[in-house]
C-alpha cells in the first residue's frame, strides 16, 4: 500500500502523451482538470508582474531552466528510454541542476531532484495536501453516482475520510491486531512457493517470483480488507476471484487509452466502455463481499451479540461512514495495497541472493529469535533489525513509485530566489533523491547495515520516504511492513536463495511503477532442520 500509485497512473499517461508530441489528445483530459488550468494561470500572471520579497525582486517559474519538447524526444524515443524515465532524471539533473521546468500542453510542473528542495515542497503541503488531479478515476464514480475514496477525495472531506481510515491501521500497535492473519496467508504462500519449485525441471527453480508475490500481496490485503479469503493462493484460482484480478489490470491498462484519446472516440473505440466495465466488475466484487459482512454483522446484532472483527468490521459498525462511502475507500485501499509488498520482497531477494553474506547474517538473526519450527510474531520482528534494514534500502533503491506529486495549495511557496505561486504543481524525484551519493555513499550498491544507528550517516530524512510524508502518507504503511517483514523472515528461516545461474543483471523499469526490467528467477533450497 505504499506511495501514491494511482496518481502516478495518471502523470505517467499523461507525460507519456507529450513525449509522443499529441497535444491535441490530452487536452480534453486536462480541461477536466481544474487545478492544471488554474495553474497555469497563476505561473503565467506571476511570470509576467515579477514577484518582490521585501526589496528583492524574486525569480518565477519562466527563470527555471528546463527541457524542450525536443529534448524530450530526443532521450526518450531516440534514445529508447521511455520506461526508464526514472533514469532520464539523472542526465536532467546533471544539465538544468536541482530544479527544472517541464510542460504538458498547457499544464506547468516544477521537477525537483534536490531533498532539501523537496523537504521545503511537503512542508508547506498545507492541511489538506494534494496530489495530481484523479479526475479519470472520478468519471466512473459519476457515472456510477458512487462515493469518492482516499485516493479520488480532494480538502476537507478527504480529511475527514481519511481521520476514519486511519484508525486500525496506522499505528503499529493497531497493525500488530493482523499478526494472524498475515502468517495464515504466508504459511499459504510457502506451500505455493514450494509447489512452483518443485515442479521446475531443477526442482528449486522460481520462474517470476514477483508474479507469486503478487498473489500473496492480493490475498494479504483483500483478507485484511474483506476479513475473508478470497483464494488467491488456491491452485484453482475462484473464477470470481480471478474475474477481480483481471479486472485490475484491465482497468490499468485501457486508463491509458482513455486517458490518451480525445472524448469523441468513446462511442468509436472500445477503450473507454471496457474501462467502465472493469471499474464496475471491482466494485461489483468488492460491494458483494462488504455486503456479506454487513450482513454477519446485522445478524449478531439482533441476537443481542457482540460485534467482533478487524477492519471491515470497524467500517461497518462504526457509523462514521455510510455504506456507500465503504464501497468507495475499500476499493481504492485495495488497488494501493499490492505493488510495494510484491514488488519490494521481488527486489529483496534479489539482492539478498547475491549477497550471501548478509543473507547468511539475516537467517541467523530470524533463527536466533525464532529457533526451531517457531513462527515469527510481530514483537519477534521488533527484535530484528537486520531484516528491517533489508526491507528500508531495497525500498531505497527502488522505491515502488519513482516520482510522486504536490499541488501548492495554500499559498505561495519560496525556493531560494525563486517564488512559486498557489496551485504550482511540483514533480517530487523519489528515485533521484535516495540514489544521490551524497545522501547515501554508494548510492547503487545494496548495503542494509548503512541503517544500522551505528552506521548510519547524518543525512536529511527525506532522503528515503517510500511511504511519503506527513497527512497524506501511506495509510497502510504499517500493513505493509508487517506483511513484509514476516514473509521475507520465514523465507529465509525455510530457504537458502540463489541466483538464476543463467540470468544477469536485472535493472528497474517504470511501468507507472517501479518494477524488474525482465522476470526474476531465483534458486530456493530448503535449508537443513537443525
Amino acid at each position: 500500500m505504499g506511495g501514491s500509485v494511482p496518481a502516478a497512473m495518471i502523470t505517467a499517461a499523461v507525460r507519456s502523451c507529450y513525449y509522443l508530441g499529441i497535444r491535441s489528445r490530452i487536452r480534453p483530459l486536462l480541461q477536466t482538470c481544474r487545478t492544471r488550468v488554474t495553474q497555469g494561470r497563476a505561473l503565467h500572471g506571476a511570470a509576467a508582474a515579477g514577484v518582490e520579497e521585501g526589496n528583492k525582486k524574486m525569480k518565477t517559474f519562466d527563470d527555471l531552466p528546463g527541457p524542450s519538447m525536443l529534448t524530450n524526444l530526443y532521450w526518450f524515443f531516440l534514445k529508447g528510454n521511455l520506461l526508464y524515465s526514472h533514469e532520464v532524471q539523472f542526465v536532467y539533473k546533471k544539465k538544468y541542476g536541482p530544479m527544472w521546468k517541464s510542460f504538458i500542453g498547457p499544464m506547468k510542473s516544477v521537477n525537483i531532484v534536490d531533498v532539501d528542495i523537496l523537504e521545503t515542497v511537503l512542508r508547506h503541503e498545507g492541511k489538506y495536501p494534494m496530489r495530481t488531479d484523479m479526475e479519470l478515476w472520478k468519471v466512473h464514480r459519476r457515472l456510477r453516482d458512487l462515493a469518492l475514496g482516499p485516493f479520488t477525495e480532494e480538502g476537507h472531506r478527504w480529511y475527514t475520510l481519511r481521520s476514519i481510515l486511519n484508525k486500525r491501521m496506522l499505528k503499529p500497535a493497531e497493525a500488530m491486531l493482523y499478526t494472524g492473519a498475515v502468517n495464515e496467508v504466508v504459511t499459504d504462500f510457502l506451500n505455493t512457493l514450494d509447489d512452483n519449485r518443485k515442479n521446475s525441471p531443477s526442482g528449486i527453480l522460481v520462474n517470476d517470483v514477483a508474479n507469486t508475490f503478487y498473489r500473496f500481496a492480493f490475498e494479504g490485503i483483500s483478507y485484511i480488507l474483506f476479513e475473508t479469503r478470497i483464494g488467491c493462493l488456491e491452485k484453482n484460482i475462484p473464477p470470481e476471484t480471478q474475474k477481480f484480478i483481471d479486472s485490475i489490470g484491465a482497468m490499468l491498462k485501457y486508463s491509458v487509452y482513455v486517458s490518451v484519446l480525445p472524448a469523441w472516440t468513446q462511442n468509436i473505440l472500445p477503450y473507454y466502455k471496457l474501462y467502465i466495465k472493469n471499474w464496475d466488475n471491482i466494485f461489483e466484487f468488492g460491494k458483494k463481499l462488504i455486503d456479506q459482512k454487513m450482513q454477519k454483522i446485522e445478524e449478531r446484532l439482533e441476537r443481542g451479540e457482540e460485534v467482533q472483527g478487524e477492519y471491515l468490521t470497524y467500517l461497518l459498525s462504526s457509523g462514521k461512514l455510510t455504506n456507500k462511502e465503504v464501497y468507495g475507500s475499500v476499493a481504492e485501499l485495495l488497488l494501493a495495497g499490492v505493488d510495494t509488498t510484491s514488488n519490494t520482497l521481488s527486489w529483496a531477494l534479489y539482492h539478498l541472493a547475491r549477497d550471501q553474506e548478509s543473507q547468511q547474517s539475516l537467517h541467523q538473526e530470524v533463527t536466533s529469535i525464532v529457533p526451531g519450527d517457531g513462527i515469527p510474531t510481530a514483537e519477534d520482528i521488533s527484535k530484528m533489525p537486520l531484516l528491517k534494514a533489508v526491507i528500508k534500502e531495497t525500498l531505497r533503491m527502488y522505491p515502488v513509485v519513482p516520482t510522486n506529486s504536490r499541488v501548492a495549495t495554500e499559498k505561495e511557496i519560496i525556493i531560494g530566489d525563486f517564488c512559486f505561486p498557489k496551485d504550482t504543481l511540483f514533480v517530487l524525484n523519489h528515485y533521484v533523491i535516495s540514489r544521490d551519493e551524497n545522501n547515501f555513499p554508494e548510492p547503487n550498491t545494496f548495503i542494509p547495515r548503512r541503517w544500522f544507528r551505528e552506521q548510519k550517516i547524518k543525512n536529511n530524512p527525506f532522503s528515503s520516504i517510500p511511504f511519503g510524508y506527513g497527512i497524506r502518507a501511506c495509510v497502510g504503511r504499517r500493513i505493509a511492513e508487517l506483511e513484509m517483514h514476516l514473509a521475507l523472515s520465514r523465507i529465509i528461516k525455510k530457504y537458502e536463495i540463489r541466483p538464476d545461474p543463467r540470468g544477469g543483471d536485472i535493472s528497474p523499469m517504470s511501468r507507472i511503477v517501479l518494477t524488474p526490467s525482465k522476470p526474476i528467477n531465483l534458486e530456493f533450497l530448503e535449508r537443513k532442520s537443525l
